[in-house]
């Protein structure tokens, strides 16, 4: 899979105070990785829970296994993309956003002014 490309269009960047941005940025950053957070530990809860059901369907009888049946594969396939790899895919889209964030707190040295991208403008207001 590409990596999107990192550049953005002068056009795009928007101007903002320094002391309205530090501080939102901060709390931008804490709330992307909470986010960050919450999606791993979902797609955690879903793989130990098919571990389990895997345990639970092997440690059966063979009648058993017989009469009770499996998921297709295919199922497990769809659960898989799901329950895993959106959210997983969500999680790096979150993680560059943190790192876009991190890139400009790290870049202002306190001038009066910060260059801002257009997504994050959107959401501080």
């Amino acid at each position: 899979m590409t990596d999107p490309i990192d550049y953005i269009a002068p056009s795009r960047l928007r101007h903002r105070k320094a002391a309205e941005v530090i501080p939102f940025l901060e709390a931008y950053i804490a709330k992307k990785q909470q986010e960050i957070i919450e999606i791993e530990a979902m797609v955690e809860r879903y793989e130990k829970r098919r571990m389990m059901e895997e345990r639970a369907y092997q440690s059966m009888s063979a009648f058993r296994r017989l009469i009770s049946g499996k998921k297709p594969d295919h199922h497990l396939a769809v659960e898989y993309i799901h329950y895993v790899k959106k959210p997983m895919e969500k999680a790096r889209v979150l993680r560059m956003e943190v790192e876009n964030a991190r890139t400009i707190l790290s870049s202002s040295n306190s001038s009066d002014t910060i260059a801002v991208t257009g997504d994050i403008a959107d959401a501080m207001i």
